[in-house]
This record gives C-alpha cells, sequence and structure tokens, in this order.
C-alpha cells in the first residue's frame, strides 16, 4: 500500500430492502493498491456493499467515493473506473471463450490496437488459452469464473470489486483465480473482494468483517486475531457437542466453539485449563483423542465479534 489518497472513501452507507436493514453505517477507507476483504457469513450485507460500491444500487444514506467520483451523485462515471464482477457474471454461454472476451472488449470500447495484447496477457494469467474456441457453456465452474474475470479485466480498470469469486469453485480453479487478483493488484491495481471463506481472509492487506450489515471490527489479519484476549486449546473428542456442552459450566472456559469434529476451547490459561479439561471430559465417559495449544483463527475472532454483537 502506498501513502497517496484513498482509492475508496466510504461514508455512513445505509441500505434497506422493506423492513430489513442489509447495510447499517458502514464506513471504511480503502488505499491505493490494496487488497482489501469484506468477509462475512451469507446474510451479511456483502452483496449490497458491493453493488452500491459498483454504482449499479443506490444507497438510501451516505455515499461511498472511488478515486474521488461519488456512487450516489454520479454512477455512471464510477463505472468507468471499475471492473465489477458479482456472484452471476453475465457470461454468454453460447459465445466461445474469444468471443466473450471480444464483445466485453467491445463493451468496454477498448482500442482495437490494444485488444491482442491484453487478450493474450489474459490468457497467461488465466491458462484459457487452449480453450479459446470452447463455448462458454461447455467450461468447467472454474473456468467460467477466470472467464468473467477475465472480461471483467478487459479494459484494464483501476478498481476491481469482486463478490464471492471463489464461491463453488474447485481448489485448482480457486487457486489460479487469486494468482491472477495477486497479481493484478502487485502492478497497481485496488481489489475489494468479498468472501464467506474465512481461511481466505489472510490472503487480504486488511478485512472488514461484516455480520447483519453492520461493520464489526477492521484491520490486518494478524491485528484482528491477536485481539482475541486468552488462550485457544484445540481438543478432539468424541461426541463434541456434548463434549462442548459439559465444558461450557467450567469456570476456566470462556468459550467452547465446534469446528467440524473437534472444539475450539477459549481459556484464561491454556496450561492450567488442560487437565481440568481432559479430567472433565473423560470423567463423563467421552474419549479424548488430544489436546493441544493453537494461535486463535480469523474465525475464532469472527465468532467472538458475533457474540458480542449478539
Amino acid at each position: 500500500m502506498n501513502a497517496a489518497a484513498p482509492a475508496i472513501v466510504v461514508r455512513d452507507l445505509d441500505r434497506r430492502f422493506g423492513e430489513v436493514r442489509a447495510i447499517e453505517g458502514v464506513g471504511f477507507e480503502v488505499a491505493p493498491g490494496e487488497l482489501f476483504g469484506v468477509v462475512g457469513p451469507d446474510g451479511a450485507g456483502k452483496t449490497t456493499l458491493l453493488r452500491m460500491l459498483a454504482g449499479v444500487l443506490k444507497p438510501d444514506a451516505g455515499d461511498a467515493r472511488l478515486h474521488g467520483v461519488s456512487v450516489v451523485n454520479d454512477p455512471e462515471t464510477v463505472k468507468h473506473e471499475i471492473a465489477y464482477m458479482p456472484q452471476r457474471f453475465g457470461l454468454y454461454t453460447d459465445l466461445t471463450v474469444m468471443e466473450n472476451l471480444e464483445f466485453y472488449a467491445d463493451l468496454y470500447g477498448v482500442p482495437a490496437a490494444e485488444r491482442r495484447k491484453r487478450r493474450e496477457r489474459l490468457f497467461q494469467f488465466s491458462n484459457l488459452g487452449p480453450f479459446k474456441d470452447r463455448l462458454a457453456g461447455a467450461l468447467s465452474g472454474g473456468m467460467r469464473q477466470k472467464l468473467a474475470l477475465s472480461c471483467a479485466l478487459i479494459h484494464m480498470p483501476k478498481i476491481l470489486l469482486l463478490d464471492e469469486p471463489t464461491f463453488g469453485v474447485d481448489p485448482i480453479s480457486r487457486r489460479d483465480l487469486w494468482l491472477i487478483v495477486h497479481e493484478m493488484v502487485e502492478e497497481g491495481v485496488t481489489a475489494v473482494v468479498s468472501t464467506a471463506y474465512l481461511d481466505e481472509a489472510e490472503r487480504f492487506d486488511r478485512v472488514a468483517l461484516l455480520h447483519r450489515g453492520r461493520l464489526l471490527a477492521l484491520d490486518a489479519p494478524a491485528r484482528l486475531q491477536a485481539t482475541l484476549a486468552g488462550e485457544m486449546l484445540v481438543v478432539e473428542v468424541e461426541s463434541a457437542r456434548a463434549a462442548r456442552e459439559l465444558l461450557a459450566g467450567l469456570p476456566s472456559v470462556r468459550k467452547a466453539t465446534l469446528f467440524g469434529d473437534k472444539l475450539h476451547v477459549l481459556t484464561d490459561s491454556a496450561s492450567a485449563a488442560a487437565p481440568e479439561i481432559e479430567r472433565v471430559l473423560r470423567d463423563a465417559g467421552l474419549v479424548v483423542h488430544g489436546i493441544r495449544r493453537a494461535e486463535a483463527s480469523l474465525e475464532d475472532v469472527f465468532i467472538e465479534r458475533m457474540t458480542e454483537d449478539a
């Protein structure tokens, strides 16, 4: 990130749909060349927020400025600054990969002299070159997402807005998508990416944790993880749900949360709590496979903030 004026300034954005307040008083700034994450579960307001930033949905209150241009007063000018890739990007399934790229180049007014160079570069990023004559409808889900991102990038935008680009994508395509995004950011593009996958959050320079339309926290992932007071234990035990109920009443346990078939147990002191936890579980007849100290994950932080918010 550099010290220049912010690429994006968001001030007190609000948006309602009937009685539902999808976004409530959200504000933040994004620096030029920053990879900024909007992280939250389904229904958190991520899509609504990005649609407002893209100038396709008008806020009920507040404003956002992208390179100084207001999404409220001048949404059409905003659209020239950005590439917005919604969850359902408008690929034409009866056109080939090449024809889709050409269509979006026409749409964005890319000069004819620039097109070949840009196409080749995008093929290099996406590995779609061998499939340029294949119909978009015949591509796999991951390849469609890479084509959608390539179409969004054909006009070389200054700001990239991506709404859950890796949702439902296979691991290889997911990695390829992130490689493309990181390369664009390294070249100075500002990227705002929403995701429900907390394991992706560590990729971002900074993360906005969004829940029920409200901003719960905003900082670098490592600094957010450091805000969780206490020490974390990972407990591997049979009947994890029953184990959680047993541990919830212990004075040494601040919180016990299910993570798949394991428990993340927040304590004041891991070394003091571990023996008591093991004893209580074994006395209840549960088989304990292991208890180990671990660093708090961003998911632990998010659950803690959601609990506080509730």
